[in-house]
């Protein structure tokens, strides 16, 4: 039964890699597969689930639609165009406010609110999209492991390895990974600066958009200002930031429905929630928890574990530069799912500090996301684009 577990897991990922648009099937399809034949048993099913990530998942999705439909993000945009004194720096500020954006958004919402201005900005001025296009969507999949809440494997990283919003930024006693990421955003600058060199032409606007409703905006300044004092109470349970995440875009929709009579705006926000997303990670909980039940996981944990006696250093540079290779290729969501189980293991084998190969993982995954078109969900949406 495990080598059948192993060749069905290798399967699904042959899968999601083939047939991308329907990555949320092969998962689901993958997971009852699993269940029917017993390799993970119906009584382990509510355990395999990380309903804490799906809960924050839904809840963002469902405030960052309310905040792109406020046009707040078109009316910040136009204010960078006036500030832009040509087209590449421009495309400087486009590429730092999506980053910006991104640290606490989700990377394909942060594209699909960003891009169209930089579109828009192309097409006046005659010039092919696609480097602007490109750095939005890089500064987007960079900046999402800034935060807690920036991306989907943060989300994931943080709900599994016990982390709150605050250890991105300072994790026991010393600076976290929101310092790094910004360090690299920054490094971007000079390099964008090189690139485009000779895009000297100008830019102008009229900064004709308008915020249509500034609560929105509030109600995620609200949610970032709950998860942060969540960071600080101890023994809460493990569903907390889920469930802020969930009140949070409830209340919105509450208000914006009933007292303002907002109600095509919740209709537009059920439309747009990225249920396929959601599908395909309560599948991969699902197969997740099977392959553990078979014993793979630990198999695999001391496998890597092994390379740990040699030197932590060689442990981290291997987790690192194989999630670089891996994620280039496969979608780091499902890729993220699978290793948190496995560095698990190896922590537990070989005493490695956790949170050093949580944050490579995650470090590995997200710029190995940048590297192809098919690496990240945000490079998908801005070749569609």
């Amino acid at each position: 039964m495990k080598i059948a577990a192993i060749i069905l897991f290798l399967l699904m990922y042959a899968g999601i890699f083939i047939f991308p648009r329907f990555k949320h099937w092969v998962a689901l399809g993958t997971a009852l597969i699993f269940i029917v034949f017993g390799i993970l048993p119906l009584r382990q099913i509510p355990g395999a689930i990380d309903w804490n990530v799906l809960m924050m998942l839904t809840g963002t999705m469902v405030l960052v639609d309310y905040f792109i439909q406020s046009q707040m993000p078109a009316v910040i945009a136009d204010k960078l165009l006036k500030k832009a004194p040509n087209l590449m720096w421009l495309t400087i500020f486009m590429s730092l406010f999506a980053g910006v954006i991104s640290a606490f958004i989700d990377n394909v919402s942060t594209v699909l609110m960003v891009a169209p201005v930089g579109l828009a900005i192309c097409r006046k001025l005659k010039i092919s999209p696609v480097n602007m296009i490109i750095c939005i969507a890089v500064s987007s999949n960079l900046q999402g492991a800034a935060t807690l809440v920036g991306d989907t494997t943060s989300i994931m990283l943080g709900a599994y390895a016990n982390m709150d919003f605050m250890d991105f930024f300072w994790m026991k006693g010393r600076p976290g990974i929101f310092f790094a990421v910004e360090l690299g955003a920054l490094c971007t600058v000079p390099i964008m600066m090189w690139m485009f060199r000779k895009d000297k032409d100008k830019v102008e606007t009229k900064g004709t958009a308008v915020c249509r409703d500034h609560l929105p905006g509030y109600m995620m300044l609200l949610m970032i200002g709950l998860l942060i004092a969540a960071s600080f109470i101890p023994g809460k349970p493990a569903v907390t930031n889920g469930v802020i995440c969930l009140l949070c875009a409830a209340l919105n929709a509450a208000l914006e429905y009933y007292a303002k009579g907002n109600k095509a705006g919740l209709k537009h926000a059920a439309k747009e929630l990225d249920v396929q997303t959601l599908q395909m990670l309560f599948a991969l909980f699902l197969v997740i928890g099977g392959i553990s039940h078979m014993g793979i996981i630990d198999d695999l944990a001391a496998l890597i574990a092994g390379m740990g006696s040699k030197g932590i250093f060689l442990l981290y540079t291997v987790v690192v530069w194989a999630s670089v290779l891996i994620s280039a290729f496969i979608d780091n969501i499902p890729y993220v799912a699978t290793m948190l189980p496995v560095l698990q293991g190896v922590i537990a084998s070989c005493g490695a500090p956790a949170e050093l190969l949580y944050f490579g993982l995650l470090t590995g995954a997200t710029l190995g996301g940048n590297l192809t078109p098919i690496g990240a969900s945000a490079n998908i949406a801005g070749v569609g684009m």
